[in-house]
């Protein structure tokens, strides 16, 4: 009887639940404006590289090949990505009370969560293509046709989409007994702790989720680069620097991309109360806003048609 009470006030207290409190965010007085600028030019920077490259890759016939469509796929996540994040952090530097309604919290969960699970994904089909233009060079324009980048970039995006949409799910049906969250932005192992009964459907569609999405994307990717790599050695000199060159850039996209992913597992499943706010909250943003400004300099840069079009584009302005 008292069980069956305590269940019931447990669960009257978790229909209450209507928003909730981030508990990472400090108290910086007027440097809060500073912060503010400071978040707000990353925004504006990411928005202009991005969509300005994007604009380079489809506007120039050149570039219409797949490597660069799947870069522009990759561009037209960032923004995707840093609109789920930027615009929220901005409305919380400036505020005194750093609380968010649950619907919004969710719809946070699912714009952050689907960028990365779609971000994997893209850097896994570029994997893929690099792998056969290095390794099947005469067989790429019969394999690497039109309708199988489009049908590709297709399940870059709905499979993310349609796993993270369940998930999010799932966590919206749970019976909540808290609302305090200690990041600065929602994420979705925050809200499944503060669950008051069983999380074991969660937990199971959890583990299919990190065998299915990540483990097999990253044998997926160490395999083609396994095979990238015995083909570069066992080369010339010239093809060698060749494919070294294409490599390079969705290498270092790559590493990136698991450091900041590896930031935040750790960050989310670990006890960090040791480890300064400050560099707490810097680690968990690394995974969402180094991305966006990273890979549109490092692809600017490195890929050499992307780099004289640019080129040309700005001397025509001049």
């Amino acid at each position: 009887m008292i069980a069956l009470q305590a269940k019931r006030r447990i669960m009257i207290n978790s229909t209450q639940i209507s928003f909730f409190i981030f508990n990472a965010y400090i108290d910086t007085g007027h440097l809060k404006y500073l912060f503010f600028v400071i978040v707000l030019s990353m925004y504006l920077l990411i928005i202009c590289s991005n969509v300005f490259l994007i604009v380079v890759i489809c506007m120039n016939r050149s570039l219409h090949e797949p490597m660069y469509l799947f870069l522009c796929s990759l561009f037209v996540n960032e923004l995707y990505g840093s609109t789920g994040l930027f615009p929220f952090l901005l409305l919380q530097i400036l505020s005194d009370i750093h609380t968010v309604s649950k619907p919004f919290c969710f719809l946070q969960i699912f714009f952050i969560f689907s960028y990365a699970n779609v971000q994997l994904c893209n850097l896994a089909v570029m994997s893929y293509d690099r792998y056969l233009a290095i390794c099947f060079p005469l067989q790429y324009n019969t394999r690497m046709t039109t309708k199988s980048v489009h049908t590709l970039i297709a399940i870059t995006w709905i499979f993310p989409f349609v796993e993270v949409a369940v998930m999010v799910c799932l966590s919206a049906t749970l019976q909540l007994c808290g609302n305090i969250i200690n990041k600065v932005y929602c994420d979705n192992y925050s809200i499944v702790k503060l669950a008051c009964f069983d999380t074991s459907v969660n937990n199971i569609y959890g583990l299919i989720y990190t065998v299915l999405m990540i483990i097999g994307i990253v044998i997926l990717i160490l395999y083609t680069y396994i095979r990238i790599l015995k083909v570069c050695f066992s080369g010339c000199k010239e093809s060698r620097q060749k494919a070294f060159s294409t490599c390079i850039p969705h290498l270092a996209s790559l590493l990136n991309f698991s450091f900041g992913g590896f930031f935040e597992i750790v960050l989310s499943r670990v006890d960090m109360s040791s480890v300064p706010n400050t560099l707490r909250v810097f680690l968990s943003l690394y995974f969402l806003t180094c991305q966006p400004l990273f890979n549109p300099v490092l692809y600017g840069l490195k890929m050499s048609k992307i780099r004289t079009v640019c080129k040309s584009l700005l001397l025509r302005e001049m």
